[in-house]
């Protein structure tokens, strides 16, 4: 279990949406100090939050940002993007490939960068953002991205026994932010959401399924393949 009250955090993406839901859930937990990073951060009003800038993809700006933050017990990966169409046969490659190094990639190295931080402080743990569609195929080449980062989250979970760092990996279906705004299905509040998240890495959680989608689409691997993709059925 990892204690929010007095621990010094860092959450990509905190400016907007679910990242800046957890930064203010952090904030009422008692976080002494919260690391938010945007590509353009702005002050916060709060002198217990520090904006950085972050560019997910330039291992420059990573290394810049361990040395602004080098007191970081808990890491929030959340930053991650989104194109339009993201069809495999119909996107250009060059999107998809930005969806993996963003969505994928830019966690692995924000990890491989913080782990030995969080180590060197006494350990801690990683929360990891991730989404329903890690166990579903919709949405094109996005929901690849979500797949193999769960991958990337268990195995890390693995690989960090040793060093006292826990991963807590977050799951859920839709949620009202700007990424889903021409989204007509019903949608989760991030507050709802950043709560969820944060009450699985105080307990320890290693997985949280925050909503119905998410637990509905959890047993989709092992289900019958046509009861998942409808149209398979025509």
């Amino acid at each position: 279990m990892t204690s929010l009250q007095g621990a010094v955090v860092l959450v990509t993406g905190g400016n907007r949406g679910i990242g800046k839901a957890v930064v203010d859930d952090l904030l009422g937990r008692g976080a002494a100090k919260v690391y938010a990073t945007s590509r353009k951060p702005e002050p916060s009003t709060d002198p217990r939050v520090v904006t950085l800038p972050l560019e997910i993809t330039d291992q420059a700006s990573i290394d810049a940002l361990v040395k602004a933050a080098p007191d970081v017990t808990v890491l929030v990966n959340n930053a991650g993007i989104d194109v339009t169409g993201n069809s495999y046969l119909g996107s250009p490659i060059e999107d998809i490939r930005l969806l993996m190094e963003v969505n994928f990639f830019g966690p692995l190295q924000l990890t491989r960068a913080f782990v030995p931080v969080i180590e060197r402080n006494g350990g801690g743990q990683i929360l990891n953002m991730l989404s329903a569609l890690s166990w579903v195929a919709y949405h094109g080449a996005y929901a690849a991205t979500k797949s193999a980062f769960w991958s990337q989250s268990n195995a890390l979970r693995l690989e960090l026994l040793d060093k006292n760092i826990g991963v807590t990996a977050l799951h859920m279906g839709y949620v009202d932010t700007d990424m889903t705004t021409t989204v007509t299905a019903p949608k989760e509040n991030p507050v709802d959401i950043a709560k969820a998240a944060l009450d699985g890495v105080e307990s320890g959680a290693h997985e949280v399924l925050a909503d119905d989608t998410a637990r509905f689409a959890k047993g989709a691997p092992s289900a019958e393949i046509e009861d998942v993709y409808e149209a398979l059925k025509a």
